[in-house]
């Protein structure tokens, strides 16, 4: 007679070894977590209601209350920086050339093509540039438009595409003014080769500024232009802003502005060249890593060195000169090539270089901060794999995940083995780490395979201390402490968008569509697999609302290499109070899944009906 047997298996999931060899453990699974041990779904997201679409894939997002209690959001792509205001997307791209110029704009009737003069203008094809002051002329009008530029005819003129043909040939008799964005960065790793390869003034050499007839070098140069990157950062209600190999940018977020009309302006005491940008804790420094050393002949930028740290007087972000009566300052770190990201983290600050750990803090005169190295051979993967959790620093690291408390300590992972062989290494500076305090979760969104953006998850819980990890299109992410649930941006066929990540009671995605979830145990077996197991009824134990169906299915196996033999699955509903089957197996695995609309649900124990038995 078969005897119910219940099975309770370990929380998060565990696959550093077999399948076999993980009995008694979950094994694989996606779109869950673990409360109180016992698996349930994710929930699900919306898509915020933003005016459009927006152009590139995030890079690094912010948010934030300013002091009229209004709920911000910035977010950089290679291409633009945006703010969220209520409902709408705003383009606040930092504009680096204002000109004004007559008699500069040209048309054929018929064609949406215009030409546009401008001697030296300096830019590539997929910049972006803001026509003001400029009156309609044959049909055609410019006035407060963004336009891509669609091809460089030659270093005095490019052209743009507007939506409506020109209805005469000539040019315009007025004036305009030239707005040029910020140039577009990189969304995937780029080859150097000579003249043309790389972005105008892109980071190539010492100087980090190329001519315009300069190329990389002669011939294939070898060189490798990385994914653009933006770090973001709160100058009380105001936001800093750094392009990687840019110089630094300040936003208003003033509620007396208009919203839109207001682009990001540069610091032009800044270094000129600055791979990323934090300030620092309670004495208000503006920080940057990576970048040019001060020289007094050059004013505030002399030679760019990849392992600088420099920041700015005290509550002043203009002022970057070191002086008896300035804390401005710099100090080059040593064990590594180059500084990968940082981090506040209680009163200091985690810098990580792509070899070590140093911790930066405030000390006051005469040095302003004190430099410690926390640790060697735990260098960070990109600039934003690290995050704080309740005053501990988590980061991805290359093959193994790392924390510091006081000391560097290598976090044990279960799922470390799938999750590096997973990772598409040539696109690690795309990790983005965050927090989701409502779970105690600490997430890792990375590429996997060949993808070139982020699609997989990989989630610690160090409070419970386990992993799950999953698929998920999300390229940043943000706490939930300023809109009531965790803020993400996402790549999708549909166009690039903001989201409310796991609102309260939702359970699809964004257009209704549904999400599936599911998770997969490790092989089971009685008596060390000495018997063979005939299994005749489960009784099911669960939580599930909004209807649908919970779909269990049990695969059983002769041995670990042999074939698997899989009964048939059962679909669970609220009514479901046991289920009978036949089947047989020295081992056998057990997964429960949902793939119906909106549903919520929630596993506790297995009790299945079992007993020895002889081979068939």
């Amino acid at each position: 007679m078969a005897e119910l047997k219940k099975f309770d298996f370990q929380q998060g999931f565990n696959r550093e070894t077999t399948q076999y060899a993980e009995e008694g453990r979950w094994f694989d699974g996606n779109r869950v977590r673990f409360r109180a041990g016992r698996p349930e779904n994710l929930r699900g997201y919306q898509t915020r209601a933003l005016g459009s679409t927006f152009d590139g894939s995030a890079r690094d997002l912010i948010t934030w209350s300013d002091s009229a209690g209004t709920s911000r959001i910035v977010f950089g792509t290679p291409d633009k920086l945006y703010e969220q205001d209520g409902d709408q997307l705003y383009d606040i791209t930092p504009i680096v050339t204002a000109v004004t110029l007559a008699n500069c704009f040209g048309t054929s009737s018929g064609q949406t093509r215009v030409c546009c003069s401008d001697a030296n203008h300096g830019a590539q094809l997929g910049d972006y540039v803001l026509f003001t002051s400029s009156a309609a002329f044959n049909a055609v009008s410019l006035q407060g438009k963004v336009f891509p530029i669609a091809s460089v005819a030659s270093a005095n003129v490019f052209t743009i595409e507007v939506t409506g043909a020109a209805n005469a040939t000539g040019s315009d008799t007025g004036s305009a003014t030239f707005n040029y964005y910020i140039p577009t960065g990189f969304s995937v790793i780029a080859g150097g080769f000579g003249y043309g390869t790389a972005k105008y003034q892109a980071t190539v050499c010492a100087s980090q500024t190329r001519a315009w007839n300069q190329p990389t070098s002669t011939g294939s140069s070898g060189i490798t232009f990385d994914v653009t990157q933006w770090s973001l950062d709160n100058w009380g209600e105001d936001i800093i802003a750094n392009r990687s190999g840019s110089n630094i940018f300040y936003w208003d977020s003033d509620s007396s502005t208009i919203p839109g009309e207001v682009h990001a302006t540069s610091i032009t005491t800044s270094p000129i060249s600055v791979n990323s940008i934090l300030v620092s804790p309670n004495d208000r420094h503006l920080i940057a890593f990576g970048t040019n050393e001060y020289s007094a002949t050059a004013t505030v930028s002399g030679t760019f060195n990849p392992m600088l740290v420099r920041w700015s007087d005290q509550d002043d972000k203009s002022n970057w000169v070191p002086a008896a009566d300035t804390t401005a300052g710099e100090v080059v770190l040593t064990d590594g090539t180059e500084i990968v990201g940082a981090k506040r983290s209680k009163n200091a600050i985690n810098i990580w270089t792509d070899n070590s750990l140093w911790t930066m803090a405030f000390a006051g005169p005469p040095f302003t901060f004190r430099f410690t190295q926390a640790g060697s051979n735990c260098g960070l993967v990109g600039p934003h794999a690290g995050i704080d959790f309740n005053g501990v620093t988590y980061w991805m690291g290359f093959g193994n995940f790392h924390r510091f408390s006081g000391q560097v300590e290598t976090v044990p992972c279960t799922v470390r083995r799938y999750v590096f062989d997973d990772i598409n290494v040539n696109y690690y500076t795309k990790v983005y780490a965050g927090t989701n305090s409502e779970f105690n979760e600490i997430i890792w969104l990375y590429p996997s395979g060949n993808k070139t953006e982020c699609d997989k998850y990989v989630i610690y819980n160090p409070v419970d201390n386990y992993w799950v990890y999953g698929s998920m299109f999300f390229t940043t992410f943000s706490d939930k402490e300023v809109f009531g649930n965790t803020i993400t941006t996402g790549v999708t066929a549909a166009g690039n968008n903001v989201y409310n990540n796991e609102p309260v009671s939702v359970f699809v995605g964004a257009d209704n569509e549904t999400l599936d979830s599911f998770v997969e145990s490790a092989d089971f077996d009685i008596a060390d697999g000495n018997s063979i197991m005939f299994m005749n009824r489960i009784i099911p134990d669960y939580e599930m609302a909004n209807g649908g169906k919970i779909k269990m299915k049990i695969t059983t196996q002769q041995f670990p290499e042999s074939s698997q033999e899989v009964t048939k699955e059962f679909d669970i509903t609220n009514a479901t109070e046991k289920v009978d089957f036949r089947s047989r197996g020295r081992q056998a695995k057990v997964r429960v899944s949902c793939d119906s609309n909106g549903t919520s649900w929630r596993w506790g124990s297995l009790r299945l009906a079992l007993q020895g038995d002889g081979r068939r």
